[in-house]
């Protein structure tokens, strides 16, 4: 069963790029912006990541914290994260047991080629620790914005 709307967050725990174990509950009391994207180093996922860090205040300002899912390992995170300068955590899924949860572990097809990967997904979580909102299948232009947006209004 996949996490929706209204849901309570996953307990479950996920090394993050600075060698921290993390939880979701861990930021109880925020706003948390989770995205899923599906490499690090790659153009999509690179102007996704940069774009959140370019407004890494204005969702500060609003009590909400940006945290990155791929499965990537830690040591990729922190190449990417060092890389874009981006201040905000990226969390470290190879087994892509989160990824499961929310039903972000998707069949992709790209070439002609299936293969089992990260469809782009958000998900905003209020400071209890509810998914209030989430956007599947993202483009990546002007989504940044649409999810401060939401913040902005919801507060």
């Amino acid at each position: 069963m996949t996490i929706e709307v209204g849901s309570n967050v996953p307990t479950m725990k996920l090394l993050a790029d600075n060698g921290e174990t993390v939880s979701l509950e861990d930021y109880r009391g925020k706003y948390v912006v989770l995205y899923f994207y599906p490499k690090d180093m790659t153009p999509g996922c690179t102007t996704e990541a940069c774009d959140f860090r370019d407004e890494h205040q204005s969702f500060a300002e609003l009590n909400a914290v940006i945290v990155g899912v791929s499965p990537d390992p830690q040591e990729k995170h922190q190449k990417f994260k060092e890389k874009h300068n981006l201040p905000f955590q990226l969390l470290v899924d190879e087994e892509h047991k989160l990824a499961d949860e929310f039903g972000v572990w998707k069949l992709k097809k790209n070439f002609g080629k299936e293969y089992m990967g990260i469809e782009r997904s958000t998900f905003i979580i209020n400071p209890e620790g509810k998914i209030v909102k989430e956007w599947r299948k993202v483009k990546v232009k002007d989504h940044v914005q649409d999810a401060l947006q939401y913040i902005k209004e919801h507060q």
